[in-house]
């Protein structure tokens, strides 16, 4: 005897929704990587090109431009990497697993921290110009706010407008995960407590 097969329960629109932000955000992250080394070239020429005229020695120089090139780099590594990680996350969501959805909490509140911080470094490093005492403090101070200037000018707003986009996608996801809709799907797969009923009926003794 055949028995109809079962029809699959379908993905809500919210699971949807949270899957394809982790993929924008993913993308976001690899622009935001490929314009940080885009723009790094022409920085470090115009930073040389500034540092030439101050009493900074070339030994000074070339030490911040290598600090540059290996914060650029491992800014860009790990950026990609959490590209990846948002990606994976995507694909775990739409197959409906549960720890899909747990991890990308946790992602998604390690980002909000992490983003504020980055954000609000971000606007203390230009509202507020460093300054040190000393004669070596005070040339890397100056080389600093060199390099600082040295950034195109579309750097700063680029890099607060994918900031910015970051953390409200990371607070989109997590609110759309916590929604009903998204608790049944993820929740379809346990099985149901039996509801308690009165015990069963002890059997009779047989009469003799």
């Amino acid at each position: 005897m055949s028995y109809p097969e079962q029809a699959q329960p379908r993905r809500p629109t919210v699971v949807g929704l949270a899957a394809a932000v982790l993929v924008l955000m993913a993308v976001g992250a690899l622009a935001y990587a490929v314009a940080g080394l885009v723009a790094l070239g022409g920085t470090v020429d115009r930073f040389r090109a500034a540092a030439a005229g101050t009493t900074a020695g070339s030994g000074e120089t070339d030490g911040l431009v290598t600090l540059l090139w290996l914060a650029v780099g491992v800014s860009a590594a790990l950026t990609v990497l959490v590209g990846v990680v948002l990606v994976g996350l995507a694909f775990g969501l739409f197959a409906g697993r549960p720890g899909a959805r747990v991890a990308t909490w946790v992602v998604c509140g390690l980002g909000l921290a992490f983003g504020c911080c980055g954000l609000a470094a971000l606007v203390g490093q230009r509202a507020v110009p460093l300054r040190l005492s000393g004669r070596d403090q005070a040339t890397t101070a100056e080389l600093l706010g060199l390099l600082g200037d040295a950034y195109p000018s579309w750097w700063i707003p680029v890099n607060a407008g994918l900031s910015v986009g970051q953390l409200l996608g990371y607070f989109v996801v997590t609110a759309l995960l916590a929604l009903p809709a998204a608790n049944a799907w993820f929740r379809r797969g346990r099985p149901v407590p039996a509801p308690a009923g009165p015990p069963p009926a002890a059997p009779p003794y047989p009469s003799r």
